[in-house]
């Protein structure tokens, strides 16, 4: 029985020794993650220090090279540029976008990717799609998606921009929009507009692509913000301008609708862009707290040093299994807003936890700009407030807990 059991323990052996396949992702996710990465650190993080530093980067330009990859385009029809592939790989895009050493562009990049374009790509007519995703697609044009208001933020419903149409079957477009990212730069808008005032809040908006370059589109790029630096951060200003009727994505008044839709997407990618810094930063922690002496040990000697490093690996494998469980439904066609909203959540607070937790062991450097932990701190901020709040996740959670 003795031999028996060896025999047993030494196929228990082999096994784990061989590579064992990723829960998600295939060779074909891994290839275009490699190819990813290099582009990465070739093209990107070599400037990410001086693009930070003078509060923007060239959108055009480095759309236009991730264009070439398909990094806009992984779930979208081969019929205008894309890979024509299943949700699980913007995922992986998404994931990999996390290895640039700045929050802004991997936002930048996933509002064209994951937040102006699945509509326009879902319900959108076919000259619709040529003039404005295929472009995208490839990243000659930087797109922004406008929703946001002054008066109306995670309140979608309650946005008072207004599209009527006019005579000629045009529509006239009046309203202000905010805090919308690559909106300095950005050539069209996807806007949520409300084009009729019947039939209630939730049914009387439309989603309209935009070109920005329109007579009556006035934007300005002037507020100073704690993180995400080098991504623009628009108002822009609709003042009588005219909307060609055919810009109207999918049915009129099925706006909200669409809106909810494209923001199941940008939650799930939100969540996978965080994985890469936040593991980046437990890293890091890691390798200073091994090396920084401080009575006479290093700092990673003490024992509430390294279980609180332990507390928050776990609690970030907990998200990553989370984040997969939900694309994985995502790409088998599943309805996963309670599960996304629990992910997003999830997200928002951990990395305030992870970031604020390691810069406290970085102790008086860790309160310089220029420590990377105090970058990862200010952008990841955002991750509570963007997306989605933490308190608009739990209103979601706490809905679908109450009516199920």
């Amino acid at each position: 029985s003795h031999s028996a059991m060896a025999a047993s323990l030494a196929r228990v052996s082999s096994v784990s020794s061989r590579v064992i396949p990723h829960i998600l992702y295939s060779e074909g996710h891994r290839q275009i993650q490699k190819s990813l990465s290099q582009l990465i650190e070739k093209e990107i993080n070599v400037h990410v220090d001086e693009w930070e530093r003078q509060s923007i980067f060239p959108a055009h330009t480095v759309f236009r090279k991730l264009g070439a990859l398909g990094v806009f385009g992984a779930n979208k029809p081969t019929k205008y540029g894309g890979l024509g592939l299943d949700f699980s790989y913007s995922c992986a895009i998404s994931e990999t976008m996390g290895s640039i050493h700045c929050g802004a562009i991997p936002m930048s990049v996933s509002v064209q990717s994951d937040m102006a374009t699945p509509a326009l790509s879902e319900w959108g007519s076919d000259s619709l799609k040529k003039e404005f995703l295929a472009p995208s697609i490839s990243g000659d044009l930087v797109a922004c998606i406008a929703v946001s208001e002054p008066h109306a933020g995670s309140d979608v419903a309650g946005i008072k921009t207004f599209a009527r149409r006019n005579k000629g079957g045009d529509w006239v477009l009046n309203g202000r929009k905010l805090w919308i990212t690559n909106g300095g730069q950005a050539d069209w808008a996807c806007v949520l507009a409300n084009t009729n005032n019947e039939g209630g809040i939730h049914r009387n908006k439309s989603l309209l692509c935009v070109r920005l370059d329109s007579p009556g589109v006035h934007r300005t790029c002037t507020m100073r913000k704690l993180g995400m630096h080098c991504s623009d951060t628009a108002e822009i200003f609709f003042d009588d301008v005219i909307v060609p009727g055919g810009n109207l994505i999918g049915e009129e008044g099925r706006g909200f609708f669409y809106q909810m839709m494209q923001f199941q997407d940008e939650r799930l990618v939100t969540v996978a862009v965080s994985l890469e810094p936040l593991q980046r930063c437990i890293d890091q922690t890691l390798e200073y707290t091994k090396e920084r002496r401080c009575f006479g040990k290093a700092v990673a000697d003490n024992q509430v040093v390294q279980f609180r490093l332990a507390e928050l690996q776990t609690e970030l494998e907990s998200l990553r299994a989370l984040l997969y469980r939900a694309v994985g439904e995502r790409t088998q066609g599943a309805d996963v807003t309670l599960l996304a909203s629990m992910a997003k959540l999830k997200c928002g607070r951990l990395s305030r936890e992870i970031t604020d937790g390691c810069l406290q062991y970085f102790g008086g450097y860790g309160f310089t700009w220029d420590c990377p932990i105090g970058r990862m701190h200010r952008d990841l901020r955002l991750f509570s407030i963007g997306a989605g709040t933490d308190e608009m996740m739990m209103s979601i959670v706490a809905r679908h807990l109450l009516t199920k």
